[in-house]
Parts: C-alpha cells; structure tokens; sequence
C-alpha cells in the first residue's frame, strides 16, 4: 500500500510540474480552387449560370454521350433531334442556352453565309469543357478533345464561336413566339450551319462526302455517360499595340 501511495504521489507531483499541454491548433480552412462555383442560378430547365470565387462567369447544363463513332455533324444537339451525328445531346431549349451566353458576357455575331461569297461564323469565342466521373473520379477535358479531323486524326483545335443562330416567325401562328431555329437539333456545331448556335469559324462542309471531322472514340466514354458541359465566353482579344 505504502508503494502504490508513493507511485500515485509521484505522478501528481510530476504533473504539477509539467508544463501545461497546448492543444493542437486547427488547421487553417482551406481556399477553395480557383474554378469553384460561388453561386449557380437556374436560367431555364437544365440551364444553369455560374460565377467562381476567381470571379468568372459561365454556364452549365447536364448532357448525355449519345454517339462516338463516326462522322460527326455536331458535338452538342437538343435531345431529339441529331443524335445520330453528335456526340452529346441535352435535354434543353437553346433559348435559355443563349440567354444564358450573353448574362455571362458572350457577344453573339452571325452564323455561317454562303452566298454570295462564303464568310465563317462569327461571335465571341466559347470554351467549352466536359466532366464526367469514371472509376469514381471526376473528369474534365477540353470538349475538342472529343472531335479529330478526319485526314489528320488529330482533335480538333479550333475554338467555337457564338454565332447566336436566328429567329423565324412560326408558320402554324404567327402570334405565338417565334422559332429559335438552333432549337432544330444545330446547338454546337463541327459543320457550318446556318442555323447554328455555336459554330466553327472555318470552312466546314455539311456535306455527307465532305465531312471533316469524326468522334474521336479513344477519349470518348461509353454511351449513356452524364456529362456536365459547361460553357465559357473568352474575352474579346485586344488589337496589337501599334509599332510606333
């Protein structure tokens, strides 16, 4: 009893002499990644309009792998209408898509002319990524990873441009609104399209024998994936300062 009485005495006079324990300090929080999302708001069904904490601003809406093999007319339709020739299709209404492009800052210009000369496609220029999870994992990759030329087998490197499509008067009631005529299937397009939303701002026939671009199948997940494509406007290049 005298030795347990001891040890225990023993332990309490250490402990009075310890210096008092400094419990561990919280980590810092964590500053959240650049291309966060700050606050997102629903422009119309499936269209979303985003800004980060960097302070960019772009737009979101929920896709689904439709094609990814063979030629390509279109990289994104309207749930419908082409997916036999595109890569993704969305269940949206391109006016809202279009809305959406110019509350993020995009600037629409004009689709694809043909006659009497040819002049591309013009209008902001439009990023445009795709993220899907695979094995658990989100992804992200640059949506022209997913076309390739047909002669080079290269992916595409062309940026799309907003070209903003057109309105007509609708043939069944004039009085009711108008058609957007992207809304026919040409939201994101690899052909020129005069109809089209986004477009190439090259030559690029829509011509079955001509067709330039295909699915770049290699980089393409399986049919049925959801995807989130999410759609960027550029700023508008500055001209060169003059040499003095």
């Amino acid at each position: 009893m005298k030795a347990a009485a001891f040890a225990v005495g023993a332990v309490l006079a250490l402990t009075g002499c310890a210096p008092p324990i400094t419990p561990p300090k919280a980590p810092p929080p964590q500053k959240p990644a650049p291309g966060a999302v700050k606050q997102k708001v629903e422009i119309g069904k499936n269209v979303h309009f985003e800004t980060t904490v960097d302070g960019r601003r772009r737009i979101s809406i929920p896709a689904e792998v439709c094609f990814r093999e063979g030629p390509l007319e279109m990289f994104l339709c309207r749930k419908g209408t082409k997916e036999h020739e595109s890569v993704l299709s969305a269940d949206i209404d391109a006016r809202d898509l279009h809305k959406a492009l110019l509350a993020a800052g995009a600037e629409s210009g004009s689709p694809v002319v043909f006659e009497p000369a040819y002049r591309p496609a013009s209008g902001s220029v439009i990023r445009i990524k795709v993220t899907y999870t695979r094995d658990g994992k989100e992804v992200s990759a640059d949506a022209r990873t997913w076309v390739r030329d047909f002669k080079t087998k290269k992916a595409l490197d062309k940026d799309w441009v907003f070209a903003g499509s057109a309105f007509r008067e609708n043939p069944d009631d004039p009085k009711k609104p108008k058609l957007y005529l992207a809304n026919g299937g040409d939201v994101v397009c690899v052909s020129n399209f005069t109809t089209a939303m986004l477009d190439l701002p090259i030559n690029s026939s829509a011509e079955n024998e001509e067709l330039m671009f295909e699915a770049f199948t290699d980089n393409i997940p399986p049919l049925g994936t959801k995807v989130t494509v999410t759609f960027e406007p550029q700023p508008a290049k500055k001209p060169a300062d003059k040499a003095p």
